[in-house]
This record gives structure tokens, sequence and C-alpha cells, in this order.
């Protein structure tokens, strides 16, 4: 009998640890499915911008089999407390990786019809913000796969910083819509693009505070910290701006 119980338990933490892996699977592909859209944006790259809109299905494919997965942990096995909270969790992580890599497919679209316009400014400032929600993801990845709340806080206490530079973004945008209405059709799609980069930081932010609550129990406080602005551009006026901007960073 004892010889049974140690079967089952071994079976049940493998099933636990298949999750989690599923999740890191996951979470990988997305965090492939963000680098080339990035790519495809800074560089203006067509091909990379098709193969992150190919990489969406593969996505939603692993979001199918992680909550089928899942229904049948909680039939079968009828999990409580720690065991509960992961298994429950897993199902919002997949939710918000699924948004992230529409996100991203989004990001690649809008670089596609960018790629159409010469630009009379650099992407230095939507790159930076582009590395900054990357590092974000992987590190929530890093965070699921670990089970690590530690993590999941410094990606939580990032989040503040996203958000500075796409506010400083989108001022700035604007202004060059404003000097210039040949902008306006390009600086909009840029605009999409940063909301949506803006979004990806969020929903990984999201994440982070599940996979602290799956791995202590505790909810992380409701308001996020705020990040110091004046870390990050503010818009000049165009007489102190070099002839070349780069949308949100100065040089």
């Amino acid at each position: 009998m004892a010889d049974i119980s140690q079967r089952i338990v071994k079976s049940y933490e493998q099933e636990l640890q298949r999750l989690r892996d599923l999740l890191v699977e996951m979470g990988g592909l997305v965090e492939s499915q963000l680098a080339t859209a990035i790519l495809a944006v800074v560089e203006l790259d067509i091909d990379a911008a098709t193969r992150t809109v190919e990489q969406d299905p593969a996505v939603d494919a692993l979001e199918r089999e992680v909550e089928s997965f899942v229904i049948r942990l909680l039939a079968l096995r009828q999990p409580v407390a720690g065991d509960l909270r992961q298994i429950v969790a897993a199902l919002k992580m997949t939710s918000d990786l699924e948004r992230i890599g529409d996100y991203a497919a989004n990001v690649a679209k809008r670089s596609i019809v960018l790629s159409q316009f010469s630009l009379p400014f650099k992407l230095g400032g939507l790159a930076h913000m582009a590395r900054l929600v990357q590092e974000s993801l992987k590190l929530t990845v890093d965070a699921i796969g670990d089970a690590d709340a530690d993590k999941a806080i410094q990606v939580w206490r990032s989040d503040q910083a996203v958000d500075d530079i796409y506010t400083a973004i989108f001022r700035e945008l604007v202004t060059y819509m404003m000097e210039d209405p040949r902008n306006i059709t390009p600086c909009t799609h840029l605009l999409f693009i940063a909301k949506n980069l803006e979004r990806i930081g969020d929903h990984a932010t999201n994440i982070a505070e599940t996979v602290h609550y799956a791995a202590t129990g505790e909810s992380l406080p409701e308001m996020r910290p705020k990040g110091d602005s004046a870390n990050y551009a503010v818009i000049r006026p165009r007489e102190e701006r070099p002839d070349t901007a780069t949308l949100g960073t100065d040089t």
C-alpha cells in the first residue's frame, strides 16, 4: 500500500512539473515572438514581421494544451493549498501570455506598414522601451520556471519605468504630428506600437503578481511603485531638440 501511495505522489509531482514546463515553453515562445517583433520594428524587417505573426498559432495551441491539462488535474487530483494556487494560477498566466503574443503580432503588423514610410527621426527611444519590456518578460518567464517570488517582485517594480518612457514617446510623437501633417500616418502607427509594448509590460507584471501569489499565498499591493519620471525624457521645445530626434531619449 505504501508503495502505491508513493507512486501516486510521484506521479502527481511529475504532473505539476509538467504544468510548469508547459508554462515555461509557452513563455519562451512568446519571448521569441516579442524579440522578432522588436527586430521587425527597429530594422523595419518585413521577414521578421512575418515570422512573428506566423508564431501566433503555436502560442494559441499551447494555451489550449495548458487549459486542458489544468482541467484534468483539477478533476482527477482535487488539489488543495499551494498546489491548488499553482494550478489555478496557470490558467491566469496562460491568458496573459497569450495576450502578450497577440500584442507582439500586432506590433509586427504595424511595422510592415511603417516600412513603407521614410521616417524623419530615429527609433532610439522606442527601441529602449522595447528592450525594457523584453527584459521584463524574460525575468517573468524565469520567475514562472523557478516559482521565484523575488524575481516576480523585480518585474512588478520595473513596470513604472516602461510607463514613463511610453508617456514621453506619446508626447513627442504628438509634437511631430502637429509640426508636420506628413508625419501623422507613421506616427500613428508608432503610437499603436508603443501602446502595444506598454500593454505587454502590463501583462508581464500581471503574470509576476500571479507568480508571487502562487508561490507565497500573499498578494502584492494593489498600488504598484511609482518611478522617478525625472530619469526619463521630457519633451523639449523644438529649438532645443537635435535635428534627428530619437523618440523619447535625449542624445
